[in-house]
């Protein structure tokens, strides 16, 4: 028999530490079994937004070299 979570009336952020970076679940909950609303926030969304800072005066075939020093997966930012 599956369990059923019931989050209380609120909201709530969680993080931890990934080897990209931080990792974030924002939930929203209305006090029903399911939750209003959840939020994942991934690393490399973030990471990726310093990008057109660190390509500032670079070449735009560097840009390749600068997107593999920050490593992001693209499949997180693809949203």
């Amino acid at each position: 028999m599956p369990r059923v979570v019931k989050p209380p009336a609120g909201e709530a952020y969680a993080s931890v530490e990934a080897p990209k970076g931080e990792l974030g679940f924002h939930l929203v909950a209305s006090g029903g079994n399911k939750p209003y609303r959840l939020h994942v926030r991934p690393p490399s969304f973030i990471n990726l937004q310093a990008l057109p800072e660190m390509v500032q005066g670079h070449l735009v075939g560097d840009l390749v070299a600068v997107i593999g020093t920050i490593d992001i997966v693209l499949g997180e930012v693809d949203r």
